[in-house]
């Protein structure tokens, strides 16, 4: 990577960190999702005995487990590896399309898009620089999130119970291929609708939408209707990369001087 890419990359992640609107909505975001939602969840089930019985039916789901276990301790592993990963799923997103919606519809609100145009970047150069960017944060932040909701919770359950919950492997294929492909669609679904937009607002109108099928994740989840387990989220990923190369090649064949100039 030559130096002007990776000046434009820092450019981009250094506007996120000093706009403060947009730096808030990138904590407070994770904040909820990963630490306070699960810590009320933790807090309800070891505070509230009978609640556990209300996941009974998602427990039957589960496949039988070697060795002894209580109630309790199969609820918290469920609410862990099962039920968190789906609204988890909503911080790549977030970050990706916060992050990318700034990146390129920023500079038009900033009028620094004909400077940036002038740059001796090609314009592949400077998408493929901002795109990065735009995933960069959204990773980072991820990750970060994923740390403080493992610590937080394996904490709270140990004080509270005296166990550990031992994470499933289906993060490992959360971290590794959904994350960083949710993330991409995000970043391709925001770019492509940067062209038109004017605000950094607009453009995050259509990554909105991909809210959506998490919402039917974690309804599914709470209904019994499915479980998350590694193969879902295996062919999950698989229709994710395809989604990506698709959306990818469509947002390049946008991003011309015409259309950002207009």
């Amino acid at each position: 990577m030559n130096n002007g890419r990776f000046a434009l990359i820092k450019k981009d992640i250094r506007g996120i960190t000093s706009n403060k609107q947009i730096f808030a909505v990138l904590l407070i975001v994770p904040l909820v999702l990963t630490i306070v939602l699960p810590s009320i969840f933790v807090l309800v089930l070891t505070q509230a005995p009978d609640a556990a019985s209300d996941f009974q039916k998602l427990l039957d789901m589960m496949p039988v487990t070697d060795g002894e276990y209580s109630q309790q301790q199969r609820v918290l592993g469920l609410i862990l590896n099962n039920i968190m990963p789906s609204f988890f799923l909503i911080v790549p997103i977030m970050a990706s399309s916060v992050m990318a919606a700034s990146s390129f519809v920023g500079e038009k609100e900033k009028h620094t898009l004909e400077t940036l145009l002038y740059s001796p970047l090609s314009l592949r150069q400077l998408f493929q620089s901002k795109i990065l960017a735009g995933f960069s944060v959204g990773m980072m932040v991820s990750y970060i999130s994923f740390a403080a909701m493992l610590l937080v919770v394996e904490v709270e359950v140990f004080f509270l119970t005296g166990n550990l919950i031992i994470p499933g492997i289906s993060w490992l294929i959360i971290m590794l291929l959904i994350a960083p492909t949710f993330s991409l669609v995000a970043i391709a679904v925001t770019v492509r609708s940067s062209a038109k937009a004017k605000t950094i607002e607009e453009a995050q109108q259509r990554a909105v939408f991909l809210i959506f099928p998490i919402l039917a994740l974690v309804i599914g989840q709470f209904t019994g209707i499915l479980l998350i387990n590694s193969w879902l989220l295996l062919g999950l990923g698989a229709v994710l990369v395809v989604l990506d190369v698709l959306l990818m090649r469509n947002a390049a064949g946008n991003f011309t001087y015409e259309k950002l100039l207009k």
